[in-house]
């Protein structure tokens, strides 16, 4: 099978970029996958060259965030190589964060579809559990009323693919009870990678971490607030991490932060941190900090930090704490915005080492319970059924098509 998945695509910092890279790099070696075509979005850098290992990879960025012809761009690229399948790896702003932009691109799984070639689509949010508010999106009760519309619009035209993938039991439950449709899969997040397990180190300077993109529901002053109620409550070396990037819908976030707080010693600011940097980045923290409001889907960092065998402390709200339970992570939790509670949680982990180990560990077994090279697998099924179907629908149409088959039909 020659698979192509359009998603962002590292060095592309475009959201999922991350998730796309570590899927591709199990599929490839899958011995039903002959070719992997990654249709990208169009970056300054240069995309790297195929490592020859696994089967051939082709990366071809072919449309960019926010055009309007994406979707013309992509279903030509698609016949241009002749996939068999087209698997799209997106959330609701994955073309653009202009709304017609956005909008169009979401269109392209159903425009594949109806040229011949068989779409699966990964959807990684879904609209009916988004909190508008809290994402940095919007506050207006009328414009929360038309986005929830254009949303149950869109979500509508992506299940117009062959297979609508999520990452949830909780969005295959609100999909199938609102739009009615039975060619929904779940599928789990998976975990990026397995390196060995390493216990954390507890002497010296401990690091408290947290990683993403900031600045919508994710944001970071009240952890740097807590970490100075625990300095204050104990005499610890604690180094504050921040790890990630603004938020695309509110640049220069980080920077207003680096400045209010720029009294508070050892916050360390590190940027986009690139994939080869990502493992220093968990293995060196101590414990990973959740600093969220709300949540917009299944969250990769989770699995991050479960893989590196981190202890994690955790706002108690509704997706999440579901993804915990349901994939046997566990973490110290809080009241999302309590200063006091998120301070709690973290000095217990740093203080009871015996309790962060225990959490460490379970969240590492947990990681382990669902590597991305399984997840790979669970794809494989849907893809050959696809496939076969698209095939064995092709034959019949040639027969129908044939003269001598019409004739036959016809009575003649």
């Amino acid at each position: 099978m020659k698979i192509a998945v359009i998603s962002p695509y590292p060095p592309s910092k475009g959201t999922l970029n991350e998730y796309a890279f570590h899927f591709v790099q199990n599929l490839k070696f899958k011995s039903e996958v002959t070719e992997i075509v990654i249709l990208t979005d169009q970056i300054v850098e240069s995309y790297p060259e195929d490592d020859n290992t696994g089967c051939k990879i082709t990366i071809d960025p072919c449309w960019k965030f926010n055009s309007l012809n994406t979707p013309i761009k992509i279903v030509k690229a698609l016949k241009k190589h002749k996939a068999d399948l087209a698997m799209f790896n997106i959330q609701f702003l994955s073309f653009g964060d202009k709304k017609v932009a956005g909008a169009l691109g979401l269109m392209t799984p159903v425009l594949s579809r109806m040229f011949g070639i068989p779409s699966l689509t990964l959807l990684h949010n879904i609209t009916e559990t988004v909190d508008y508010e809290s994402a940095g999106i919007t506050n207006s009760k009328m414009m929360m009323f038309l986005y929830n519309f254009i949303g149950t619009i869109l979500t509508q035209i992506l299940l117009l693919s062959n297979v609508l993938a999520v990452t949830m039991p909780k969005y295959v439950n609100i999909l199938k009870k609102k739009y009615k449709s039975r060619n929904i899969a779940l599928i789990p997040h998976g975990t990026f990678e397995i390196p060995e397990y390493v216990e954390t180190q507890v002497s010296g300077k401990k690091k408290v971490m947290t990683f993403g993109k900031f600045g919508t529901y994710k944001k970071v002053e009240e952890m740097i607030e807590a970490v100075e109620i625990v300095r204050d409550r104990n005499d610890m070396d604690i180094e504050i991490v921040i790890a990630g990037t603004d938020n695309p819908n509110v640049k220069g976030y980080l920077e207003n932060v680096r400045n209010t707080y720029s009294h508070v010693n050892d916050i360390t600011f590190t940027g986009y941190v690139e994939e080869e940097d990502v493992p220093t980045i968990f293995r060196e923290s101590t414990v990973v900090v959740f600093p969220y409001t709300s949540t917009t889907g299944s969250s990769g960092v989770l699995h991050q930090a479960g893989s590196y065998g981190k202890s994690v402390v955790l706002p108690q709200i509704g997706d999440l704490k579901e993804l915990i339970e349901e994939e046997g992570y566990r973490g110290e939790y809080f009241k999302p915005s309590d200063v006091m509670g998120m301070a709690d949680a973290i000095e217990k982990l740093l203080t009871q080492e015996d309790y962060r180990k225990e959490l460490e560990e379970t969240n590492y077994a947990a990681a382990c319970s669902l590597p991305m090279s399984d997840i790979a697998d669970w794809y494989l099924l849907h893809f050959e059924h696809l496939v076969n179907n698209n095939k064995e629908i092709k034959e019949m149409t040639k027969e129908v098509e044939s003269p001598k088959n019409y004739k036959s039909l016809v009575g003649v």
